[in-house]
């Protein structure tokens, strides 16, 4: 009992470690995200013109009520960014979610049902694949508009086939399992060896693969903001914050786009990471090797 104690806290420890920067980083902007008004110290949106340009407080000229430096139309810049935090992260996770729900159920249904339906999943799943659905989102979000829902509907239809390949293969090894033959035996349904022994046992598979989605969610969905085709202004969001900070740059405002874009490279990075040690805590095969 001793030693197993012993065994937890070493995995405990262990893990601690490995995660220590994402949780570092993604815990303010967690933070953020949960509080952004209550510590944002100026409007988001709103600004005053004889406060244009103000540099970081580090800087010369700058001011310590614009921690960050103000925007070109005198709009606080931290107050944007913590603001802007939920906005980026709540498109990030609704488009995993969506792309997870889609690629779980046409993967797990692709390996269950093998045969003819696994064929015609997994050629659609193909199809998918080959599409640069940068570009088709990029076309899809000019056709139905600017916004942040028409982000999320675009990426979560055009990011699913990943999933889909991973969960079919997942499924298939499961179904071969003796506990799914038992359950066949007495007499259980389809759906109910789906929902009740095939999905919980892809749970550590899909939350890994959320996970490393996010980071590459939050980059294509800045990256519509950026080109115009997402999130709409005056709304914080850091793709568009560049977007809008790009036009200053030649006048020597590096603020207006590298403070948001470093909080979408740290933010994405500590994703990543934690998905990796994700990756390596949640699959026995791994742990094993190790």
């Amino acid at each position: 009992m001793e030693e197993h104690k012993k065994n937890t806290f070493r995995k405990v420890c262990s893990f601690l470690k490995d995660i220590w920067f994402p949780v570092l980083i993604l815990g303010p902007v967690v933070f953020a995200c949960l509080f952004g008004e209550l510590i944002a110290t100026h409007s988001p949106t709103q600004g005053q013109l004889s406060e244009y340009l103000i540099p970081p407080a580090w800087c010369e000229g700058g001011s310590m009520e614009h921690l960050l430096g103000t925007d070109g139309l005198g709009r606080d810049i931290f107050s944007r960014l913590v603001t802007g935090a939920r906005t980026t992260m709540m498109v990030g996770i609704a488009v995993v979610l969506v792309a997870g729900s889609i690629g779980t159920l046409v993967g797990v249904l692709a390996g269950y049902m093998g045969g003819a339906v696994d064929s015609l999943l997994m050629r659609l799943t193909d199809a998918v694949l080959s599409i640069p659905y940068t570009l088709i989102a990029m076309c899809l979000s000019v056709i139905l508009g600017q916004s942040s829902g028409t982000v999320v509907f675009v990426l979560g239809i055009t990011c699913w086939s990943n999933y889909a390949k991973v969960v079919r293969v997942e499924t298939m090894s499961l179904k071969q399992q003796e506990f799914v033959t038992l359950a066949k035996l007495a007499g259980a349904s389809r759906i109910r060896i789906l929902c009740r022994h095939i999905l919980p046992n892809l749970l550590n598979t899909i939350i890994v693969m959320a996970t490393l989605q996010l980071g590459m969610a939050i980059i294509l969905s800045s990256s519509l903001s950026f080109l115009g085709l997402g999130a709409t202004p005056p709304t914080p969001e850091w793709g568009l914050m560049m977007s809008e900070g790009r036009d200053y740059m030649t006048s020597g405002a590096w603020w207006l786009t590298t403070i948001p874009g470093i909080a979408l490279f740290l933010t994405v990075l500590s994703v990543n990471i934690l998905g990796n040690v994700l990756r390596v805590k949640l699959d026995p095969k791994r742990m094993v090797a190790m």
